[in-house]
């Protein structure tokens, strides 16, 4: 599943703009985002704001945090994953 702060709203486009094959939640208020590390520090243009930090975090059948990948990039990161499935 995915999760990110967008709205219900949002996340329904999202899911129907790129036929989305699993579940994607909402986290508006970043609670979970925080507990998992993805919520922090980012900097633009030499901007700084707090925000979701672009984070993976596999969690076996039991719950148990099986690994972290932090600040992944979107467009190889599927294949990485693939070989921890």
């Amino acid at each position: 599943m995915g999760i990110s702060k967008d709205g219900e709203e949002s996340h329904q486009k999202f899911i129907s703009k790129f036929d989305l094959p699993f579940t994607l939640l909402c986290d508006e208020d970043h609670a979970v985002a925080e507990a998992y590390g993805a919520w922090g520090e980012k900097n633009m243009y030499g901007r700084k704001y707090m925000g979701i930090v672009r984070t993976t975090v596999v969690v076996d059948a039991e719950g148990n945090v099986e690994q972290i990948y932090e600040k992944v990039k979107p467009k190889d990161h599927s294949k990485e994953l693939l070989g921890v499935l």
